[in-house]
């Protein structure tokens, strides 16, 4: 299946600008969850353009730059991790999402989001499970949110050496539990996510 076929249905139906929107972060124990939404230009082909996950990081970081230098929009928001807590993961990754898409300039008149879950979101729009591997727009979008993320746990990491969130960003690995552990929270870890770890003290 192109990557063109989502967004093809979407103008053949009357829509002409159509943006993908993704989110990345919605699993760490710790830091923001970041979403990126993105207008390419009709029927572009991007070397290694794919779901974030299944690209190199160095790849990533040339798309990344690729993108945003052809793309006809692109926008990139976060919620932070108090709001998380306040709202939960759910909501605040299309919270997200709803704010990257009202980012673009010009506006898209529909949204391809990725997932199965569209609460909130209020420009006409189609949830699309797995949709970064399906629509280009969508793994653009995803590109921007997974890199942005990265970067900014590299700055946490600078500012929190002892998590070490640069080499796990944030995520529940065997490392992250361990830093945990000897130092407790850090200012930017998710409460709500360490009931389970907490608990088990």
């Amino acid at each position: 299946m192109s990557l063109w076929a989502l967004e093809r249905r979407c103008w053949a139906e009357g829509y002409t600008l159509v943006c993908g929107a993704d989110e990345a972060g919605a699993g760490p124990l710790a830091g923001a969850v970041y979403a990126g939404a993105v207008i390419l230009p009709r029927g572009l082909e991007l070397r290694w353009l794919n779901d974030s996950k299944q690209v190199t990081p160095k790849r990533r970081d040339l798309l990344f730059d690729e993108i945003r230098d052809c793309a006809v929009a692109w926008a990139v928001t976060a919620v932070d991790e108090k709001t998380i807590d306040e709202i939960n993961i759910l909501n605040a990754r299309l919270l997200a999402m709803e704010r990257a898409i009202r980012s673009l300039e010009p506006a898209p008149d529909y949204a391809l989001i990725d997932g199965n879950r569209d609460k909130g979101i209020t420009l006409p729009h189609a949830a699309v499970i797995k949709g970064d591997s399906l629509s280009a727009n969508i793994a653009a979008a995803s590109i921007l949110a997974k890199v942005s993320r990265d970067r900014y746990m590299e700055e946490m990491a600078e500012k929190y050496p002892e998590y070490r969130f640069d080499q796990h960003k944030g995520y529940p690995t065997k490392l992250h539990y361990e830093m945990l552990d000897r130092y407790g929270p850090s200012p930017i870890h998710r409460m709500s996510f360490l009931k389970k770890w907490e608990a088990g003290k």
